[in-house]
């Protein structure tokens, strides 16, 4: 048997129950967004940490220094949101080729640098190693928010409507013009910057934290027809996806159609979207939705509903049920 027979999550399995008995009470290991840890009877800490590998996760040829600077930490707070929680300290260790320009690794800390100071961030330590090869960076965040307002993968609910915070496929859509080698102009140059600047949602993920009804929250990093899998496995429910609802740009519903993209398979299954994976409690959802509006002079929108079953996914486009072929990006599949 080889790695790729069963992927990134079949290998996590083999090893993280080992450790549960290692784990005190209240606190929490593998299996969200973020380890959870009890400091007091009323907060947690959460820690998360994300590796990115050249090749892997960036293309060194597409990607600007100061991009990849605000990305590395961008990813890792995008975490610390689906929590509800509040950033706290940063991390950050990296390997990096012996003929790597100087310039490039200052330019790359001033993007770290300017995520870090927009949410008041301090970088607090980490390591620096030579690589052989390739760039690898390491970065680890901690937050800190309240017990009652910790929210995991675990808290779906039935009837609970599932919600994301912002448009789906963007990011898909710009790594498709850079592999494809697409025409840069303005539209795709739009998606491109989607794809190396996403915006942690930590104000969003604060304010879902505090709103009674809200249950379940994680990010999207894998595109939603993988990320949801998580919550319903750890819930025990099953969930319905309203294909024909799912939120998606201008932009890329324009190069879709130019580039005969499959807009479905890019909102369900493109990755690094990093918005809030949320469910929300149905008869608590017209309330909050018309809250979230006016707090952030945007519409948060549903795609569907948790439902009673097996952890699985159904899809439908209005009332009939398709089978979408991409499931979300998986390592070493």
């Amino acid at each position: 048997m080889q790695l790729k027979d069963i992927g990134e999550f079949g290998f996590i399995q083999r090893f993280a129950t080992k450790y549960d008995s290692l784990i005190k009470q209240g606190d929490m290991g593998i299996g969200d967004d973020c380890a959870v840890l009890s400091i007091s009877d009323t907060e947690n800490h959460v820690i998360t940490t994300d590796l990115l590998v050249e090749d892997v996760h960036f293309l060194k040829s597409e990607i600007s220094a100061f991009e990849l600077g605000h990305k590395s930490l961008a990813v890792n707070l995008s975490d610390i949101a689906a929590m509800g929680a509040q950033p706290l300290y940063s991390f950050l260790s990296v390997g990096i080729p012996k003929n790597t320009p100087v310039e490039f690794l200052d330019s790359f800390m001033e993007g770290y640098h300017h995520l870090s100071e927009k949410y008041s961030v301090p970088l607090m330590g980490g390591d620096t190693t030579k690589s052989p090869d390739k760039l690898v960076i390491n970065v680890a965040v901690v937050g800190r928010c309240k017990k009652d307002e910790t929210h995991l993968r675990s808290m779906a609910e039935a009837n609970d409507i599932i919600c994301v915070t912002g448009p789906l496929g963007d990011s898909g859509a710009g790594l498709k013009v850079m592999l494809e080698q697409l025409e840069r102009n303005d539209i795709n140059n739009q998606l491109v910057k989607r794809h190396h600047w996403p915006e942690p949602r930590i104000d969003e993920g604060r304010w879902l934290a505090q709103q009674k009804g809200v249950h379940a929250m994680m990010d999207i990093s894998d595109g939603i027809s993988s990320d949801l899998k998580h919550i319903l496995k750890a819930s025990g429910k099953a969930a319905a996806i309203q294909t024909d609802i799912l939120p998606i740009s201008l932009e890329m519903n324009k190069q879709a159609s130019v580039y005969n993209w499959n807009r479905i398979e890019l909102a369900a299954a493109g990755g690094e979207d990093y918005e809030l994976l949320v469910t929300i409690q149905g008869d608590k959802y017209d309330a909050i939705s018309q809250q979230f509006l006016k707090a952030f002079n945007k519409p948060l929108h549903p795609i569907g509903r948790i439902t009673e079953g097996e952890s699985s996914i159904r899809w439908f486009n209005e009332s009939e049920e398709i089978h979408p072929d991409k499931i979300g990006f998986e390592h070493f599949k």
